[in-house]
């Protein structure tokens, strides 16, 4: 039964760790109808390069679907980050009664405790635009989650964010 449930709570963060937390904030003073083109001013670097590459398409389709191109002088200059942290987490699991060796007619007993360490590793990716007539930031996205083990759901997982981070893109749209 313990591992059963201690199972069944790491389903539960594993299931958690799969969706980016994804924040976006904008200039509410940046005209984003009159911008039509962008370049990059800053490709993101820091982890495999086939995931950096997902990363740029992926920008790059979501713009373009917006209707923006790219040209060398655009109207907005992306700049993107990577970055990875490791991280930890302690879990300790509680069974028995809590009561201790004592208690009336056989109820108590001893309680014990399951303590598991999870090491795992975070990624965020920051996008940046700013307006290259003014030389000022206009938009900032971020999404932040677990890094999975599978290329497959690194992915997966860089789309989901990609997603998020550009559903209401531009602002008031």
């Amino acid at each position: 039964m313990k591992s059963i449930a201690m199972a069944f709570v790491l389903l539960l963060l594993a299931g958690c760790a799969s969706t980016p937390t994804v924040t976006t904030d904008h200039d509410p003073s940046a005209q984003f109808g009159s911008y039509k083109t962008y370049y990059w001013a800053r490709k993101p670097e820091g982890s495999s390069p086939l995931v950096t590459q997902r990363i740029v398409e992926g920008i790059d389709a979501r713009l373009q679907s917006k209707g923006w191109t790219q040209e060398p002088d655009g109207d907005v200059a992306l700049v993107a980050n990577i970055s990875r942290a490791q991280q930890q987490s302690i879990d300790t699991f509680y069974s028995g009664t809590g009561m201790g060796g004592w208690g009336y007619r056989g109820w108590g007993g001893m309680g014990s405790a399951t303590t598991t360490v999870r090491n795992y590793t975070v990624g965020t990716l920051v996008v940046d635009m700013f307006d290259t007539r003014t030389k000022q930031a206009v938009w900032r996205g971020s999404a932040s989650g677990t890094v999975p083990n599978s290329p497959e759901k690194v992915d997966a997982a860089v789309t989901a964010g990609l997603d998020k981070m550009f559903a209401n893109f531009p602002p008031g749209s």
